[in-house]
């Protein structure tokens, strides 16, 4: 299924219930984590548990309970603020991190991302925040947001239509989405504080994509006010629309490149069904991407450090990863390249996380973090609503 509600309006029901799931891992398992003795902390009972689940689910350590370890931590905390001791296998301390933060759970993931920070030199996955749509009633879908690990879930849309596609914009302090209504469709950019929204786009017929580039200054959409589905590139302020594409295919998902020079999307041109094509941001000839695979390749998300993520259709769609670039990848790479084997079901509209190693996507109607290297995957939020479309934030959101 393509990311972009090329949409069928039909009627859709489904009640607003998450369930987070704790341990639901599948895929092969591969040892190439540090493993990580967690050794307690003292005086804060609250931030010993948090600590405790934040190093488990960051996806970077396999713990240990006893035993030979490649690092231990231990610490001590009073209140809101906690102090951690790394030291490795033989109990030399290596560093300290300390952290504080306006609640437990705050102070917890700070010092996780601090720690993932030293040892690794990457962001940490535990200060983001994904979003998603859930399906809330007949013709009714809207987008809520949760922490890295499927809690704290809030509910950031009350439109009473269909509000689709969200997209974080870089910041972290709002998001894009489509909505539609029963005779239009619109692009607006919200505040997570839900305080402030502006329409992007409203054009007639499809107003889709709704992906803003690195430096926010434009957005990349999905239009078809030409009667025919075309992709765009549209200052922020809406000076300036550039059109990219202009044939009878269908575009979709648009991904910017770190560096903002080049757009990744999917088409249908020249074969009938949906590829991962790549087009110069400010125009130019497009091309399709080497090396993608499966009969349709959709819903393309480029990480930071130039990977692409992307789901494949090989009988069932699997998460895939492939460098657009065509280069055969390094040997000592932990980088797993081409289809993960996650299992069964539908793995769709796959987002790298910050940490430019885990992806957020959705499985039957779950909500899954995938670890590329591991080829592994663990899902978050279930339940009774459909949940679907997520999208991870690419900056430590606190």
């Amino acid at each position: 299924m393509i990311r972009i509600f090329l949409l069928s309006f039909a009627l859709v029901f489904g009640s607003t219930a998450f369930a987070d799931v704790v341990d639901h891992t599948v895929g092969a398992q591969t040892a190439i984590n540090d493993s990580l003795l967690f050794r307690g902390v003292q005086g804060n009972q609250e931030l010993n548990r948090l600590l405790s689940k934040d190093l488990a689910n960051c996806g970077w350590f396999d713990m240990v309970r006893s035993g030979v370890a490649n690092y231990i931590v231990s610490g001590n905390a009073s209140g809101n603020s906690v102090q951690l001791e790394l030291a490795n296998g033989a109990g030399a301390r290596i560093t300290t991190v300390t952290s504080t933060g306006n609640s437990p759970e705050t102070a917890s993931k700070r010092a996780v991302d601090a720690l993932l920070n030293y040892l690794y030199r990457i962001p940490g996955i535990c200060c983001s925040r994904i979003i998603f749509v859930a399906q809330t009633g007949p013709f009714q879908k809207e987008i809520y947001m949760c922490d890295y690990d499927g809690t704290n879930v809030t509910q950031l849309t009350r439109n009473g239509g269909l509000s689709l596609d969200p997209l974080w914009v870089p910041g972290g302090r709002s998001i894009v989405y489509s909505f539609v209504g029963r005779t239009y469709s619109t692009l607006i950019e919200q505040t997570v504080n839900a305080k402030r929204n502006r329409r992007l786009a409203r054009f007639t017929g499809l107003n889709a994509g709704g992906r803003i580039s690195p430096d926010g200054e434009k957005v990349a959409l999905i239009l078809s006010k030409d009667n025919q589905v075309d992709l765009y590139v549209r200052s922020v302020n809406g000076t300036e629309l550039r059109r990219l594409t202009n044939d009878r295919a269908v575009e979709a998902s648009p991904s910017w490149s770190p560096d903002g020079k080049y757009i990744c999307y999917v088409s249908d041109a020249g074969t009938g069904r949906p590829r991962l094509h790549m087009i110069p941001a400010n125009g130019g000839f497009a091309k399709r991407i080497p090396g993608a695979l499966g009969s349709e390749s959709v819903s393309p998300s480029w990480s930071k450090d130039g990977k692409i993520a992307y789901a494949a259709r090989l009988g069932n769609y699997t998460v895939a990863v492939i460098d657009p670039s065509g280069k055969t990848p390094a040997r000592r790479t932990k980088q797993q390249y081409g289809p993960l084997n996650l299992g069964k079901g539908d793995w769709e509209s796959p987002s790298w996380a910050p940490d430019n190693r885990h992806v957020v996507c959705s499985r039957d109607y779950g909500i899954y973090i995938v670890d590329t290297w591991k080829g592994t995957a663990r899902q978050i939020l279930g339940g009774k609503s459909k949940l679907s479309l997520p999208d991870w934030s690419d900056i430590l959101y606190f």
